[in-house]
């Protein structure tokens, strides 16, 4: 019975994790190609009336977008942090009577740790730091895409632009913790099992926008993040890492050559640890200068390289194991 009774829960999982693949690879273009299919039927006034009205709330994403409790607590999320499992780790206070800008490393090939604590309620987040409110920003493009825009939005998921982070710092009280995957898609190239590379030397943007709106910074580790997929890491300068790198300016994205565990698309079970560090105080300055933009970000990337040594070893790599920060 006890057998049967586990091997429920692992069928549970897998396919709530599954469900979460499908969705980041395949469902902004299943959303497309609904839509262009349903404008040559006899069902086409569905997808006009749709894009009229998206035409009218284009603006909604930048502007606070719709998040539901309903979405973020979802059974199926607690299932598929449970797969891994994922875990949320807190090592400082956050006052909800500031805002936040969080920076999450690695990347890795899906951001499965940045998605469970701070996408959904599944980790904890709201217990952990009452008051305070986490907000994931991802590729602003992805709220182009119809139907695709409405469920993301409804998870309380925001666009990484700048217009978007602005009103969360400015428009939406205090308590606004804004997670920012700073490597975004070129850290995923180098994801890989034990590698600890971070693309950030070169990334101050969000130290300027801290600056701007008075915000503290957040260094956060997902420890395990670039365990669970991998990945066929192409040379620099070879004619596919070249592609990759033109397939990401053109879209944003950057095509990964993974595979997982099993199914092919099923990440190993690894456990993903997401460390939340101490808050760094930034004043607010309207317009700040490159060196205070540079003493802040050095600042950053110092926590960040303090918090991975820390929490390393608790988190089951060696003493060996060194931050790569390009």
């Amino acid at each position: 019975m006890e057998k049967k009774s586990s091997s429920t829960k692992d069928f549970i999982e897998s396919i709530s994790v599954l469900q979460f693949i499908f969705t980041f690879l395949f469902m902004g273009v299943a959303c497309i190609i609904l839509m262009g299919y349903l404008m040559f039927t006899s069902l086409w006034l569905l997808p006009m009336l749709y894009l009229s009205w998206q035409i009218l709330d284009w603006n909604t994403p930048e502007s606070g977008g719709r998040r539901t409790a309903f979405v973020r607590n979802w059974q199926v999320w607690k299932h598929m942090k449970n797969y891994f499992p994922v875990k949320l780790v807190k090592t400082a206070e956050l006052s909800p009577s500031k805002n936040y800008i969080v920076g999450c490393h690695p990347h890795g090939i899906m951001s499965v740790g940045a998605f469970s604590c701070f996408g959904t309620e599944s980790c904890g987040f709201a217990e952990a730091f009452p008051g305070v409110r986490s907000c994931l920003a991802i590729l602003a493009g992805l709220f182009r895409i119809p139907l695709y825009r409405d469920y993301i939005m409804s998870a309380g998921l925001y666009p990484v632009s700048k217009a978007s982070i602005e009103h969360l710092l400015t428009r939406s009280g205090v308590g606004n913790a804004v997670v920012i995957i700073i490597g975004g898609a070129e850290e995923s190239l180098s994801s890989s099992p034990g590698v600890n590379t971070v693309v950030m030397k070169n990334r101050k943007g969000f130290v300027k926008l801290a600056l701007e709106y008075g915000a503290d910074l957040v260094p956060v580790y997902s420890f395990g993040e670039n365990d669970l997929f991998r990945q066929v890491v192409l040379p620099d300068g070879s004619p596919g890492r070249r592609l990759q790198a033109l397939f990401k300016r053109a879209m944003g994205f950057a095509p990964c050559l993974f595979k997982g565990e099993r199914w092919f698309f099923m990440p190993y079970r690894t456990p993903v640890t997401t460390v939340v560090g101490s808050p760094i105080s930034v004043p607010k300055v309207a317009s700040p200068s490159q060196e205070q933009v540079d003493h802040y970000h050095q600042l950053y990337m110092e926590a960040l390289t303090t918090l991975f040594h820390q929490h390393k070893e608790s988190c089951g790599l060696a003493d060996t194991h060194q931050i790569c920060i390009t």
